[in-house]
């Protein structure tokens, strides 16, 4: 099937409309919807399978909605103070998505929008009354289900005045995120990720989580492959072009070892020191990793706000 260039502009105009529909009344719509449709021009109309191209950039742009949507979410968090209490941060996120018509993913029966995370815990940390301290370093993930795509992603913030060490756990973690990102790559295989974010976090004496990994995402919130944080170089599934996947480690300031508390969710460091997570959701390309969410705006409003610290990794 061919197309001329008039129709695929066209078309990239029904799609960017479709993608800015439930913000029509944002007065930015009509320089984001140019935006769009140059990018749609730009990636199909030279392409030359045009019919695949379209598929694929809409695909692609899908998936950068859900996880745009998925951080402006863990964003509106970053403006949390100490002594407020977890289950309050979930019912105004729950509310702000609600507000946006965008669904919670829920997980096998798990009835609250985020996990977040204090301190020992590792995942899965239910919302409730445990109130956030001076000190304390807090995760959130979040996952948002739009346009018939995930979007899953996590960050961990240091509250007010804390350790370097803790800090360097933060910034070992964010950094290991990124040496996994850089391995992402079409030809490669998933072993290649792991052993990368492996060989990182244990020159620095970090435990890595095992039993918990990283995934596929699309449809699904957890889809095929499973990408460990550990690994052999060389091992696994092929990562081919197309391919979404979520990339999470998960270190433990001490020894690797988990347990999963009596609530049948919340996974913690079995001696109870301090554990972190960054996730970042990855599209494999025939060149670079593209990486569909992002940090920036978090770190933006962390700059901006006393009470957090902010992480900086050692590779950008």
């Amino acid at each position: 099937m061919s197309y001329s260039p008039s129709l695929l502009k066209l078309m990239g105009i029904k799609i960017a409309s479709t993608l800015l529909e439930e913000n029509k009344h944002d007065p930015e719509q009509k320089l984001w919807q140019a935006v769009l449709v140059n990018a749609f021009e730009d990636v199909v109309c030279n392409a030359s399978d045009k019919k695949s191209a379209i598929a694929k950039w809409q695909a692609n742009e899908w998936f950068k909605a859900a996880n745009e949507k998925d951080f402006e979410f863990i964003c509106y968090m970053s403006g949390f103070d100490p002594e407020y209490v977890k289950e309050r941060y979930d019912i105004a996120i729950k509310n702000n998505i609600r507000k946006y018509r965008d669904w919670e993913t829920g997980y096998h029966g798990y009835k609250y929008l985020l996990c977040i995370l204090v301190n020992e815990e590792v995942v899965h940390g239910i919302p409730g009354s445990r109130v956030i301290m001076e000190g304390d370093v807090v995760s959130i993930d979040c996952g948002v289900f739009k346009n018939g795509f995930h979007g899953d992603s996590a960050y961990t913030f240091p509250i007010g005045d804390v350790s370097e060490d803790i800090l360097n756990l933060l910034r070992v973690t964010k950094t290991s995120l990124m040496q996994g990102i850089a391995k992402a790559r079409n030809g490669n295989r998933v072993g290649d990720i792991s052993a990368a974010v492996q060989e990182y976090a244990e020159s620095f004496g970090y435990g890595v989580v095992r039993e918990l990994v990283g995934h596929g995402v699309g449809r699904n919130l957890h889809e095929k492959p499973e990408v460990p944080n550990y690994g052999k170089r060389s091992s696994g599934p092929v990562l081919k072009e197309g391919m979404v996947i979520a990339i999470e480690p998960m270190l433990n300031m001490g020894p690797r070892h988990i347990r999963q508390l009596k609530d049948g969710w919340t996974v913690i460091t079995l001696d109870r020191l301090p554990s972190a997570h960054f996730e970042h959701t990855v599209a494999i390309t025939d060149s670079m990793p593209d990486v569909l969410s992002s940090f920036q705006e978090i770190e933006n409003a962390i700059t901006k706000n006393k009470n957090i610290t902010e992480v900086i990794s050692t590779i950008v």
